[in-house]
């Protein structure tokens, strides 16, 4: 599929038409990610901070924001990393995908979709048969 189609039928691939138009209309390019993500500010939204969004590179992913643009796109810090001498805490993990819905999602132990056998009820549980 052409980029142009997908910008016009999708919207997890990057960016809409219309989100491209508002973006040359009213954006004002902040910087990029280590994951080629572009963000940007411009306008005022409904609370009348300046609005900020972010066209990623590829599949519309939440997740993969670093903590650092978290932080600025949720108005938390007023500068962004860009602007300042970032560094993430020691406790802050790389990035990871969404793997929800794919093979190697979390799956705890007495889920339905994990292999083996689900562990034995305890307690004061009793499964409800019908008919009795």
């Amino acid at each position: 599929m052409t980029t142009f189609l997908k910008q016009f039928f999708t919207w997890w691939n990057g960016q809409t038409l219309g989100t491209r138009f508002h973006t040359w209309r009213h954006g004002t390019r902040v910087g990029t990610d280590e994951f080629g993500n572009v963000y940007y500010e411009g306008g005022k939204d409904s609370e009348g901070r300046t609005r900020r969004w972010v066209i990623y590179k590829g599949y519309s992913e939440a997740s993969s924001i670093p903590p650092g643009w978290h932080g600025w796109m949720h108005h938390r810090v007023d500068t962004p990393p860009v602007s300042e001498n970032y560094q993430a805490r020691e406790w802050q993990k790389p990035h990871q995908p969404n793997l929800t819905g794919t093979p190697a999602a979390y799956r705890p132990q007495g889920s339905l979709l994990n292999a083996g056998e689900r562990p034995r009820v305890t307690g004061d549980y009793d499964a409800w048969t019908p008919g009795s």
